[in-house]
């Protein structure tokens, strides 16, 4: 999930340079207080057994 808000964070980024570290702080506080008032979903395309057939070299195999 990460991944995806630092995604949607970077194509809503302002198409300049921000030179000074408060000023990122705020620009994405700014960002997410706004994301989490909107309270966006993710919208999922596949269950967890299909995850786990598709990315099953990333699951150990467990024997129990």
């Amino acid at each position: 999930m990460a991944e995806i808000d630092l995604d949607v964070l970077l194509g809503q980024c302002p198409n300049r340079r921000i030179d000074n570290e408060e000023e990122v702080r705020q620009e994405v506080l700014a960002w997410e207080v706004d994301k989490n008032n909107k309270d966006a979903k993710i919208n999922w395309q596949f269950t967890n057994k299909k995850a786990r057939i598709k990315l099953k070299h990333l699951y150990p195999k467990l024997d129990v």
